[in-house]
């Protein structure tokens, strides 16, 4: 008899898990998903397609708080929890949730759900959604490429919309990202590594991803999503630590894992967060990693026209996931604002529709910024009609797209940009003797 599973999920590290242990194995039925965290990822189904010879139907993706039910109407006796950001204490409510309707709680490790590849992979993962790693990984794009290597990014999946559209992505150009119909939140991963001129690849069968990224890099560089661990065994490992929430590297999953796999450390932010709290990052981390390189960096933040800001009413558009599952009250926008001494930061609450005002009642922490919220083509219109009915001279863009370019505004939009700028150590240096240690033998283009 096959033991029946059902994989937690948000469309994400779920799917990979069914893809690299599941898929194949005859001693185990899938037979539902739950999703969560994303808006409207829930109501689809994984391909059969794409499932493999053991299964001839769909199988069915439902909400998570119908967890409960399903454990019950459909036997199921193994319950995977597969998406990350959680706090340990939500992990072992989940779990209690679980075990309480009388199936097994499952945590998945390295072993079983990392792929190994011919090419050698360098990891940015994080702590916390929103620590940095985006502009780390550009930052590593840009040393590894002046030394002539040929660099490919895989990003952590995003696969929102078509699955079977989606399940192995490239982009390389502005034009990839209008024809595979990305949200903003794809766009806001993509197009900083088009900007400087990366291939990126993404989507939902890392399989497939591995094979076609090792036909055209001497390195990979894994950018990981919603600080969840690789997908792929990495050669280097790099995790982001954020001092404006000090502790989280002991207390989230999968944070800690990271911390305990790191190589290198890098304490972001320094510049704007308690040194008190820069301290006791680096305390937590050396708690449980001796080994680790631990670098100090600035987030330094710039703006494309400061005059736009000073003295001016503005709204801030902040990235999303940092402030929902992310938990920040705000991000780089309201440090620009701040920093470039705008007059007044517009409160956006009072002009929000359909769900982007859902997404303030689920998250009543955020107050005085608007998330940009984009997993459809209907959420990024409520964004627009939000934006243009608020009372405001400018609006500040503290993510990493060009808002103005994907929605209609009324107001003009001052576009933010932030880049680490190590303190101590420099990661060059860490790179070059990674590089030398291993001896790493690769044709340079």
């Amino acid at each position: 008899m096959k033991t029946k599973v059902l994989i937690m999920g948000a469309a994400g590290r779920d799917f990979h898990n069914f893809n690299v242990f599941f898929r194949d194995n005859g001693n185990y039925e899938v037979v539902a998903f739950t999703a969560t965290q994303i808006p409207g990822i829930a109501g689809r189904v994984y391909p059969a397609e794409l499932a493999g010879s053991l299964y001839e139907k769909d199988i069915p993706i439902y909400p998570e708080e119908e967890l409960a039910r399903l454990i019950k109407e459909k036997g199921i006796e193994q319950v995977v929890l597969a998406y990350s950001d959680l706090s340990h204490d939500a992990v072992m409510q989940k779990a209690s949730q679980v075990l309480a309707a009388g199936a097994d709680f499952w945590l998945m490790g390295t072993e079983s759900t990392m792929l190994r590849s011919k090419k050698p992979v360098i990891s940015v993962c994080a702590v916390r959604t929103g620590a940095g790693k985006s502009p780390t990984s550009r930052k590593l794009v840009e040393i590894l490429k002046e030394k002539g290597w040929r660099v490919v990014v895989v990003r952590h999946p995003m696969p929102y919309g078509d699955l079977r559209k989606q399940e192995c992505q490239r982009f390389a150009s502005m034009e990839d990202c209008i024809r595979n119909e990305c949200t903003i939140e794809e766009r806001e991963e993509y197009e900083q590594y088009i900007c400087c001129g990366s291939v990126v690849y993404s989507g939902v069968d890392y399989w497939k991803i591995l094979d076609a990224a090792e036909t055209e890099a001497d390195i990979i560089i894994w950018d990981g999503g919603n600080n969840d661990i690789p997908f792929y065994k990495p050669d280097l490992h790099i995790v982001i630590a954020d001092p404006h929430r000090p502790g989280h590297e002991l207390t989230y999953y999968p944070g800690e894992v990271n911390v305990l796999l790191a190589d290198v450390v890098i304490v972001n932010k320094v510049n704007s967060a308690r040194k008190e709290d820069v301290e006791l990052v680096i305390k937590n981390v050396r708690s449980i990693n001796k080994k680790a390189t631990i670098i100090k960096a600035n987030s330094v933040i710039s703006v494309d026209r400061q005059e736009m800001i000073k003295g001016k009413r503005v709204l801030v558009v902040e990235d999303g996931p940092t402030l929902t599952h992310g938990g920040m009250s705000y991000g780089a926008g309201i440090i620009a604002a701040k920093n470039y001494e705008a007059k007044e930061i517009v409160d956006p609450r009072a002009h929000a529709v359909g769900s982007i005002l859902k997404v303030y009642k689920d998250y009543p922490h955020i107050v005085r910024v608007l998330p940009a919220m984009g997993y459809s083509e209907a959420q990024m219109k409520e964004l627009e009609i939000t934006i243009n009915a608020a009372q405001c001279d400018s609006v500040i863009a503290g993510t990493p797209i060009n808002l103005g370019s994907l929605l209609k505004l009324n107001k003009p939009v001052v576009r933010v940009s932030y880049r680490i700028e190590e303190v101590d150590v420099r990661l060059e240096d860490v790179i070059d003797k990674w590089l030398k240690s291993r001896k790493i033998a690769i044709s340079c283009h």
